[in-house]
């Protein structure tokens, strides 16, 4: 694992200001990605020794109840360290993404974007419009080239994939924006399975595939 999700993805999600799908990415690299949880817990004790140094103020009345509830919910950003991954389909899930497959991979929505890939949403959303979605790459085929309208993020759930940059296995994260055009293609060891989250649709780069950019909501 030689691609870490950057620093201030891990802040925004150890102080609560990640959107719930980008706390969900986070929390499921933490999950496979030692490295990143090292650099979490270095978070988590400076933020303990920085509020040592606040001056408390009145708590909310209803926060002990609002943490019960969220406990109950299952929110992803409280399950990076669960106890054991699910198994489905030959992939070891983590915890914190199980939860919104519980069925397995195969009864989720999956929808063909072109020959080879595949593409399915989760149901969660974040309040700036972030998405998550399961993507599918079949071995040696690649997404057509793109940009994008926003930032993506895609963790290598299974298998791995290239693009100029380097390649990606499992537990890597691949950080993209408007700045970088990039073609991943799935390695030829097997299929590839990633986890993406996306602030906006990607903007298709060659010839002929970006005449269909019109119609892009992804």
């Amino acid at each position: 694992m030689t691609h870490a999700i950057a620093d201030e993805f891990l802040l925004d999600h150890a102080t609560g200001a990640a959107s719930a799908p980008v706390s969900l990415l986070v929390a499921t690299h933490l999950a496979l990605n030692p490295a990143a949880r090292w650099s979490y817990r270095q978070m988590e004790s400076l933020g303990g020794v920085m509020l040592d140094t606040i001056e408390p103020t009145k708590a909310d009345p209803d926060a002990l109840a609002k943490l019960f509830a969220r406990i109950d919910r299952g929110d992803g950003a409280d399950l990076e360290h669960a106890s054991m991954p699910v198994t489905t389909r030959d992939v070891r899930i983590p915890a914190p993404l199980a939860v919104y497959m519980r069925d397995g991979l195969d009864l989720l929505e999956w929808k063909q974007l072109t020959r080879g890939v595949e593409e399915a949403p989760l149901d969660i959303h974040g309040k700036q419009g972030d998405r998550a979605m399961l993507l599918r790459i079949a071995a040696g085929r690649a997404i057509p080239k793109h940009s994008h309208r926003g930032v993506e993020l895609t963790l290598v759930l299974d298998g791995a994939f290239g693009d100029a940059r380097g390649v990606y296995a499992r537990g890597d994260v691949c950080a993209a924006d408007e700045t970088i055009e990039h073609q991943p293609t799935a390695e030829l060891i097997g299929d590839c399975l990633c986890l993406v989250v996306s602030s906006g649709p990607v903007r298709l780069t060659g010839p002929f595939m970006r005449l269909l950019n019109p119609f892009l909501t992804r």
